[in-house]
């Protein structure tokens, strides 16, 4: 594959802006293709061991990461699977839930060869741990899955060795950390800018005011529309729990950020939410602080995941956009946050 030209005619196409950093990573994005995928049979006894099934692409928030590796993963003919990664650790338990009467210790192996069958090629966007009970698995998870030979690419603004850091218990994380060393190429994409801020999107849906003609434009939107679509109370099943959306218009729901992160909600909820969903309007966003890191690390998990499956949002707060504050154990994973509310709170909505 021309790769290169391919992404400058990409970046012409979406008028996207090109600079020599990126080029850089779609010449490594190549090399690791032609290497993974393109070796005759001799060439591959040579290079065996030197050979990674891992790509990890690192930078700031909104330096273009998601893009590059979208480009290429879309362009793949492989089989393939792009998830967000507490979407697949959920299929992982399930998996072990399901089976645990007669897989027992192999449960790993058996669900890697599953794997296996569905894809040679999986990307994760945006990865990052945060699940004490997941940084405990991964080590022997990604070792079976890189020594099963699916090909792994990864995009984080959080370098290998800084994964996890602080977190708990995280001496049992660090043999993940040497895996994904020792099995993946890491690289660096190196720019000033954050694309989605710089773009000067203009942030049409999100009020960051209560006043009354904030509050008459935010009820005007949503009036428009839901208009001719029927209310009603929809009940969502999440593992015997039930989730209930009282403002549901036919999959445009409205929701208040205390119904969201104010209550015992994770990942598996807000993906059953998002699945259900086609727009989003989440009123009184709140400033965070070291008094609020449980509903702070709950709105991050929940835009990380409305942001994989593209949902508009509409957002109602008492503070600008550009000012929210955050707790200081958070204030990385939050840059991606923000970066992220900017677009979904531009993108066209029909």
């Amino acid at each position: 594959m021309n790769l290169k030209k391919s992404f400058l005619e990409h970046c012409e196409k979406n008028q996207f802006d090109i600079n020599k950093h990126q080029l850089d990573i779609i010449r490594n994005l190549k090399d690791y293709y032609s290497q993974n995928f393109k070796q005759n049979f001799l060439s591959k006894i040579f290079t065996k061991d030197n050979l990674k099934p891992g790509f990890y692409l690192v930078g700031d928030v909104g330096v273009g990461k998601t893009m590059i590796l979208n480009f290429f993963f879309n362009g793949l003919k492989e089989k393939k699977l792009r998830l967000h990664f507490n979407e697949f650790m959920i299929n992982f338990h399930d998996f072990s839930f399901q089976n645990k009467d007669y897989l027992k210790e192999n449960i790993i192996d058996f669900f890697v060869k599953d794997l296996k069958k569905q894809a040679q090629i999986i990307y994760f966007d945006e990865f990052q741990v945060t699940n004490i009970v997941d940084a405990m698995i991964l080590g022997k998870l990604f070792q079976k899955i890189f020594e099963e030979n699916i090909k792994v690419i990864f995009s984080s603004n959080i370098k290998i060795d800084e994964l996890y850091k602080d977190g708990l218990q995280r001496d049992q994380f660090l043999p993940f950390i040497e895996i994904l060393k020792d099995y993946s190429y890491e690289k660096v994409l190196n720019i000033e800018d954050d694309y989605r801020i710089s773009k000067n999107l203009k942030l049409e849906r999100f009020l960051s005011s209560t006043d009354k003609s904030n509050n008459f434009i935010s009820n005007k939107f949503f009036r428009e529309i839901t208009k001719n679509k029927k209310k009603i109370s929809k009940v969502l099943e999440v593992k015997g729990r039930k989730v209930i959306l009282e403002d549901y218009y036919e999959g445009i729901v409205k929701l208040s950020f205390d119904e969201l992160c104010n209550r015992n909600l994770g990942s598996e909820d807000y993906i059953k939410i998002a699945d259900s969903c086609s727009f989003i309007f989440i009123e009184n966003l709140i400033n965070f602080d070291e008094n609020s890191l449980n509903q702070q690390q709950r709105f991050i998990t929940l835009i990380d995941i409305i942001y994989e499956k593209k949902i508009p949002l509409m957002i109602t707060s008492r503070i600008d956009l550009s000012t929210i504050k955050s707790s200081n154990s958070l204030e990385n994973s939050f840059k991606r946050t923000i970066s992220r509310l900017y677009e979904l709170t531009s993108i066209k909505f029909n």
